[in-house]
């Protein structure tokens, strides 16, 4: 499977909750390997990414109609582009699809006149923070982020990318 064959498809087009009931039920496959805890990895996937907000997130399919990855964010009010996440089915790891799907992301949220993009991850994340630095994201230690003792790393890019 290559990129070229993929086809991205806005959340928008697609009925929001029937997708976050398919992405929840196959979320074990599509972040094999995270060193998010399955609790974790839900609270990610609120409802208000897929009804809301939904215009800012995107479904990855193969030319067979297989889901193969996907993107949940939103541009806040400060016009910084939230990255909530970004998951790619293990068997398309390596094929671009991260990659595909961050610059739809960022171009539409260049559009509607974000400055910068934002990623948060927990520390030792590597496979998000390798996703990060490819795209030129600066790393920033946030103690405390999510809490006392729930330190997170930030990643930050300016916009438009290129």
């Amino acid at each position: 499977m290559t990129g070229d064959r993929l086809r991205l498809v806005g959340f928008e087009e697609l009925s929001a909750g029937a997708l976050r009931g398919r992405l929840l039920a196959r979320r074990e496959e599509f972040w094999a390997g995270s060193v998010l805890d399955a609790d974790a990895v839900t609270a990610l996937h609120d409802p208000v990414f897929f009804h809301q907000l939904g215009g800012f997130g995107a479904l990855a399919l193969t030319a067979d109609g297989a889901d193969a990855g996907y993107l949940l964010g939103v541009v806040s009010a400060d016009r910084i582009a939230v990255v909530q996440a970004v998951a790619v089915h293990p068997a398309r790891r390596g094929a671009g699809i991260a990659t595909r799907l961050l610059e739809r992301f960022a171009g539409l949220a260049a559009g509607v006149g974000a400055r910068v993009a934002q990623a948060v991850t927990l520390p030792g994340d590597r496979p998000a923070a390798a996703l990060a630095t490819r795209f030129g994201a600066h790393a920033a230690p946030s103690p405390g982020h999510a809490g006392p003792g729930a330190d997170r790393v930030v990643f930050t890019r300016a916009l438009p990318l290129g």
